[in-house]
This record gives structure tokens, C-alpha cells and sequence, in this order.
């Protein structure tokens, strides 16, 4: 048990925002990046990744009221000519 908490608290946490681009759609979903002494870091929680796949999945269905819960913003991109 006291070696979980060990490894606990050599966790770092950075909180952070990730855009996610589908088609005419992107978002700014905010995520927390975790930091440890040893594996592949800095990584997200699986609740976070989740997240992700959760907003994709809403803005690629075209269902903006369902991406904007889960995101902070949404945006619609436009082209622009030169």
C-alpha cells in the first residue's frame, strides 16, 4: 500500500487544452497532462483520451450542442482565398 502512494506522489499534473479538428469543426477541450519519473510522459488519463474520442465522435455527427458540453470552445472553420 505504501508503495502506491509513493509512486502517487512522484506524479506531476499540468492542466492543458488539446484542439481537436473534424472536417469544418475544431475544439479546445481542456485535458491534464500527467508527469512521472519513469514510462513514456507526459500522458493523458484515460478519462481524458476518452474525452477526446467523445468530442471527435460529436463534431465528425455534426452534433455541435454535444461537442460544445464536453469541450470549452467550438469553433467552425472557413477557408480563406489568397
Amino acid at each position: 500500500m505504501g508503495r502506491d502512494m509513493a509512486k502517487e506522489a512522484e506524479m506531476n499534473t499540468k492542466p492543458t487544452k488539446r484542439l481537436v479538428r473534424e472536417g469544418n469543426f475544431a475544439a479546445e477541450v481542456e485535458v491534464t497532462l500527467v508527469e512521472s519519473d519513469g514510462g513514456w510522459t507526459p500522458y493523458l488519463s484515460i478519462e481524458d483520451a476518452y474525452k477526446l474520442d467523445d468530442v471527435r465522435d460529436a463534431l465528425r455527427a455534426g452534433d455541435v450542442k454535444r461537442a460544445s458540453r464536453l469541450a470549452s470552445r467550438v469553433y467552425r472553420l472557413t477557408p480563406v482565398e489568397a
